[in-house]
């Protein structure tokens, strides 16, 4: 069988991760990038510039690589920005999603070799469930047009395995590290604790600090992505740490790697910052993720904050 790997979303955390991590192993990676925004960090990687909204280039791409492994990361991922354009987020992240699905599908009928396919879903999916911790039988309620489109996208997953594509769909709960990007809150949290430690910042402006998330380590989750496509029978699972801490939580331990004591004087709650409607518990039980496919998380919550602010200290 080939050992080629195609991803979608290669420049984003997760995809720049996962690459780093074939690449290592041995694969050929081919990556998926905007038009005009190549930003990959290795050589070695393939890049096909596509706008993901162009079914018949993506068809075209995937029937022309027939790859073993492919893994669909690419996403509007911005909760806050699905508010802002929620016809393009359900276009890019659930369409788009189902497109692909179905071009792996052509592709593997065609070749006559089984691709195995990586759908990155999202614990909001569940939007406000009525039960914690959550696992692959928790009923789908989103509160957003990302939860929403996720949501297409998950269910199309059950749709393809019935089909014969080995669709394995991974809700993943919040997942960090330093090459998040800046507009997401945990980065925001820790650039500010380190620049307020330098003394070039005062003050961190916040919205809803009681906010609560299942974080874990991003290099973590791309291991379960990898154990997911190796394994030989596609199935659903919830990614997650098991355990649920606020966005304070998380601003305490920032300003303590950062060095700070007292992060109160600092911070400023502003409404600006809440979203519209903000799921308030969302915490994973990932039994399946261990039970089948071997994995479990490898770093603490504390330690990722750490890394986070260590290398926001350093930039």
């Amino acid at each position: 069988m080939s050992r080629r790997a195609l991803i979608t979303g290669v420049t984003g955390q997760d995809g720049s991760y996962l690459a780093d991590r074939l690449l290592a192993d041995g694969w050929e990676v081919h990556g998926i990038v905007r038009p005009g925004d190549d930003t990959t960090r290795s050589a070695e990687i393939t890049t096909h510039e596509i706008d993901l909204t162009d079914t018949d280039a993506m068809t075209s791409v995937v029937r022309d690589l027939t790859p073993a492994h492919l893994y669909n990361l690419a996403a509007i991922s911005s909760v806050a920005q699905s508010w802002d354009d929620p016809v393009e987020v359900a276009r890019v992240n659930g369409l788009g999603a189902l497109a692909l699905m179905e071009a792996a599908w052509q592709a593997q009928e065609e070749g006559g070799e089984p691709i195995a396919f990586v759908q990155a879903s999202s614990a909001e999916i569940f939007g406000e469930p009525s039960s914690a911790p959550q696992d692959e039988q928790t009923p789908l309620r989103p509160l957003n047009p990302y939860g929403a489109a996720k949501a297409l996208a998950h269910l199309g997953a059950e749709v393809y395995r019935q089909r014969g594509l080995a669709v394995s769909s991974l809700i993943l709960y919040n997942h960090e590290s330093p090459r998040r990007p800046e507009r997401f809150v945990t980065r925001k949290i820790t650039m500010a604790a380190a620049a307020i430690a330098r003394g070039d910042q005062d003050e961190l402006r916040l919205g809803n600090l009681d906010a609560r998330r299942d974080w874990g380590w991003a290099p973590d989750y791309v291991d379960a992505m990898v154990r997911a496509a190796d394994h030989p029978e596609a199935a659903d699972y919830v990614i997650a740490t098991g355990e649920s801490r606020s966005v304070r939580d998380f601003v305490e331990a920032a300003f303590t790697a950062a060095g700070i004591d007292a992060w109160e004087p600092h911070v400023t709650i502003d409404p600006a910052f809440y979203r519209p409607a903000d799921a308030t518990e969302l915490v994973g039980r990932a039994t399946r993720a261990r039970e089948v496919l071997g994995w479990e998380p490898s770093v603490s919550f504390q330690e990722m904050v750490k890394e986070m602010v260590r290398h926001d200290l350093e930039s």
